[in-house]
């Protein structure tokens, strides 16, 4: 199975996706790892990305979901996924991937993209992430202003895990 943990940056992603892969024994994945050195540059900088900038990125993310669903290996990839059109690239197996979407207010997101250090991700495109954020309908939903093992322990029952 894999699980597509996603949301805009600073919802907890990686901490949480992390989280989620040790309490399962599972391996994690983070989306940001499969950017181009140029697309990551382009975040440092504050500039949001284009449709062209992300197609490789997807087409690279697809490639490896469809090798884990293939290997049977059980994954939790952290990925934005703002977008409806880019989840429906993403999950061509619906049964065997899981979308859990981290939602959270833009005050709260802000307020931790402002204290995070080390990351490429410029608070200056949380604006751009919000607008381009097509919030998922059919997904679980988790509230990112409670504790991590709490949105952890949440995500495990409503999938039954």
């Amino acid at each position: 199975m894999i699980i597509i943990v996603m949301g805009v940056s600073g919802s907890g992603k990686t901490t949480i996706g992390k989280l989620l892969a040790d309490s399962l024994g599972w391996e994690f994945s983070d989306a940001d790892s499969f950017h181009s050195p140029e697309n990551v540059e382009k975040m440092r900088r504050g500039i949001p990305l284009t449709e062209a900038d992300r197609m490789p990125w997807l087409q690279d993310l697809q490639t490896a979901i469809k090798h884990w669903l293939q290997e049977n290996k059980n994954v939790v990839l952290a990925c934005s996924a703002l977008k409806e059109s880019y989840r429906q690239f993403l999950v061509s197996d619906s049964v065997r991937t899981k979308l859990v979407y981290l939602k959270g207010p833009y005050e709260l997101i802000q307020m931790r993209l402002q204290e995070r250090s080390n990351h490429y991700m410029s608070e200056k495109l949380l604006n751009s992430q919000f607008d381009t954020l097509e919030e998922p309908l059919d997904t679980i939903s988790m509230d990112v202003a409670q504790p991590p093992q709490i949105i952890v322990q949440n995500i495990r029952t409503a999938l039954r895990l």
